[in-house]
């Protein structure tokens, strides 16, 4: 049998074009992450995304694709949540966004935990041809193997999910929390490893708008496909009511400390900030842990050495493990 080439070249590359769900926020056949804390709306506009498609609309209501023209049929959708309970919670909310509940499924998981490289969610994609797949929260999804810290596991994961989409041809939101680092900026606020936010598409960030607190504001956070789309807005009100409104004014780093914009900061800077958290107190915490929360934050290891350098941060050995110690 004849050996295939390892090498491609791009002259034979067919160019194409990318297919939007909603452009520029969620594009077809790619990953995007929604993250945001806790009770800011990220699975309520999930919900109404979702609800939008089983009605043959797109998300801002209109029964065409907004840049085709084409008209929109309804389509199905894989909606999977380990966190809220399908009968008291989400169908409700589907109901009150007027969703064709017929088109939305899910893996059953009452014999075992679905994990995002079981085969199961392939399966679901081949059953019933779903244009998207939507994960809430990603880190219940990943396996019990899978430290969502580290990059070198994290990874694999993602890139069965990128492989996934673009095989099947549909949209993968992935639901993602925030970490506590209130002082950080939004890119660096996502649970996890940096390459779940490099491994995604689009990223987006649903706030609270401090000055009205029904009110909820989407911005993105990455956007690789498409210019980054502006801040957009939607209500939510009594009994699951969800608003959009359009555009808005908003920048991510300033919604999230409900202040003023903040002043860009280096690595560096990050690094020195964070090793003071850490440390500021007197006790020496293990470098180990050290190195995986500022990962989290998109700090690598060179630069925080060099922020504990300046900030004269000794190191200290108990029992072959390495400390380090703010004096």
């Amino acid at each position: 049998m004849e050996a295939k080439s390892c090498i491609y070249n791009m002259a034979k590359i067919q160019e194409t074009e990318t297919e939007w769900l909603w452009y520029p926020y969620i594009p077809y056949g790619k990953v995007t992450i929604i993250q945001g804390d806790p009770g800011e709306g990220k699975t309520t506009l999930a919900l109404n995304i979702a609800a939008a498609l089983t009605k043959g609309e797109n998300v801002t209501g209109g029964k065409t694709d907004p840049i085709t023209g084409q008209e929109l049929y309804p389509v199905p959708v894989l909606f999977q949540t380990a966190e809220d309970g399908l009968a008291d919670t989400i169908k409700p909310r589907l109901v009150a966004a007027g969703a064709d509940c017929g088109y939305i499924s899910g893996v059953d998981e009452s014999v075992y935990p679905l994990t995002i490289t079981d085969g199961r969610l392939d399966e679901a994609l081949r059953l019933t041809n779903a244009r998207l797949i939507i994960l809430d929260p990603l880190q219940a999804y990943l396996g019990a193997d899978v430290d969502m810290h580290r990059a070198n596991e994290i990874r694999p994961v993602m890139s069965y999910l990128s492989n996934m989409a673009e095989q099947f041809g549909c949209a993968i939101i992935l639901i993602g929390h925030m970490n506590k680092n209130t002082g950080a900026k939004a890119a660096y606020r996502g649970l996890g490893s940096i390459d779940l936010t490099a491994a995604a598409r689009s990223v987006l960030l649903v706030a609270r708008d401090k000055r009205d607190t029904d009110r909820r504001i989407v911005m993105h956070i990455k956007s690789s496909l498409a210019r980054e789309g502006k801040p957009v807005a939607f209500r939510l009100g009594d009994n699951n009511s969800f608003t959009y409104e359009g555009e808005c004014e908003a920048d991510p780093d300033s919604i999230l400390l409900g202040a003023a914009p903040v002043p860009q900061q280096t690595q560096t800077d990050l690094a020195k900030q964070f090793l003071m958290a850490e440390l500021g107190s007197g006790e020496p915490k293990a470098v180990k842990e050290l190195t995986l929360k500022a990962e989290n934050m998109g700090v690598c290891y060179s630069t925080l050495k060099d922020a504990k350098r300046v900030l004269n941060i000794s190191s200290l050995k108990k029992e072959k493990i390495w400390y380090w110690q703010l004096k």
